[in-house]
């Protein structure tokens, strides 16, 4: 296929006639144990498609707006610019970035708790009026360096506060004095955001309070003659369909009595995880491997592992791709490159760790594999939330490699979606992949 521009920033690998994302893998794989065996990265932009199409079949209302934070690849930014989301950004650099890519400043929000100064001047230099606003020394920052901003107050709500260790926006108590001060210093307020973490055990009383709260901040802000319109109902979706579904489900009843269509006021919400999770996979080679005699006591009965335990050691670890592992997030178990189980095949209790040989440096506490050897492969799937900066500039290699691919159907229906080849996706070069 006949590239996009002349000198693109990266290419993407056109699927067709049959090929699958495992034969990607598969071929790089080839290609990199001829060579150094380093890890690398690919990238199915077909995913970012399949979930947007998700998102809008089951959430309508709630308007899209991508956290960049979450994966600051300039692809991502890219296609889910050229599919028409918003952005939330967090600094001065994520806000460059997407209006590098062509997004109208009206689409982008500043996040961010304690704004630098630098930061809001870049908004306001740029035309970037939505501003968060967390407090009242936030509040006296931004009148004086964006008197023109227009503020979403951002609410705390228990679910969140309940696992963070500091104060995170403010509470429903302090709303009307914060409104007030923003009233007397000549700053508008349009509306209010909050976040619902994904972790939320019940999230029917966790929105029925949010919401509830939302609508007495509106209330109050309309008494004071502010323009409220805009909702953000924030993060918190895991990238699961079921997830999201139990989301709306809460949301929507919520939605109707507080915030009704006919009200005019816009509901956002910031989808990071659902789209990109399961966009990005990574490629390992086990490097090390250790024989351990122990007996793992919880490990599922009837498993013959004979107090035998493999420490594995990959070319990567947490001060690399897998650095959300010290954040306390949990490592899915990879599956074995080119490896089908077979019911009577034995397995082990293993743990996987990355090149550092730090106690902290462990990526899998445990799992069950068959027998490894040094120089196997082993693909992470879902390994899409981080930005690819963090899959180079802490890895032990220089740069991991990023393939990027996408099938044929996938990539005709992101045209049908108004992709368009010769404007929005100005940065890509298609090269045929077949077998």
């Amino acid at each position: 296929m006949k590239g996009l521009v002349d000198k693109p920033s990266y290419i993407i690998e056109l699927l067709e006639g049959g090929v699958t994302l495992e034969d990607i893998i598969d071929g790089h794989i080839c290609e990199q144990t001829l060579v150094e065996k380093s890890a690398f990265v690919v990238g199915d932009l077909g995913a970012l498609m399949r979930q947007h199409v998700c998102w809008q079949n089951a959430a309508p209302r709630l308007q899209p707006y991508y956290p960049v934070k979450c994966n600051s690849s300039p692809a991502v930014i890219e296609v889910l610019a050229s599919l028409g989301l918003g952005f939330i950004c967090a600094n001065k650099t994520e806000v460059s970035l997407v209006l590098d890519h062509g997004v109208p400043p009206e689409n982008i929000i500043l996040s961010g708790v304690c704004k630098q100064l630098a930061h809001i001047k870049h908004a306001a230099k740029n035309n970037i009026q939505h501003l968060v606003c967390e407090n009242e020394a936030e509040l006296s920052k931004i009148s004086r360096l964006h008197p023109g901003a227009k503020l979403l107050l951002q609410l705390n709500t228990e679910s969140h506060a309940a696992e963070t260790s500091m104060a995170f926006g403010f509470s429903l108590k302090s709303c009307r004095h914060l409104l007030e001060a923003a009233k007397e210093l000549g700053v508008q307020v349009v509306g209010v955001t909050f976040h619902i973490p994904s972790s939320c055990q019940d999230l029917q009383q966790a929105y029925t309070h949010a919401l509830s709260d939302a609508r007495c901040v509106f209330d109050m802000g309309l008494d004071l003659g502010f323009n409220m319109n805009i909702l953000d109902i924030g993060g918190g979706f895991t990238g699961s369909e079921s997830q999201l579904n139990q989301v709306e489900s809460a949301v929507r009843p919520l939605l109707d009595a507080y915030f009704p269509p006919m009200s005019g006021v816009q509901v956002l919400a910031q989808p990071g995880s659902f789209y990109v999770a399961s966009a990005f996979s990574l490629a390992v080679n086990v490097i090390g491997k250790k024989v351990m005699n122990r007996h793992w006591d919880s490990l599922t009965q009837g498993v013959n592992n004979e107090k035998t335990e493999f420490l594995y050691y990959m070319n990567e670890g947490v001060y690399g791709p897998f650095s959300r592992k010290l954040l306390g997030n949990c490592i899915v178990a990879p599956s074995v490159h080119k490896h089908v189980m077979c019911a009577e095949e034995e397995v082990f209790p293993s743990s996987l760790w990355g090149p550092s040989l730090d106690q902290l440096d462990q990526v899998v506490e445990r799992c069950l594999l068959p027998e490894l050897s040094v120089g196997d492969w082993l693909c992470f799937s879902n390994m899409g939330v981080c930005g690819l900066e963090e899959f180079s500039c802490l890895s032990s290699s220089p740069q991991l490699p990023v393939y990027y691919t996408v099938s044929t159907c996938d990539w005709y229906e992101m045209q049908g979606a108004g992709v368009a080849l010769d404007s929005a996706m100005k940065n890509f070069s298609m090269v045929r992949y077949s077998v």
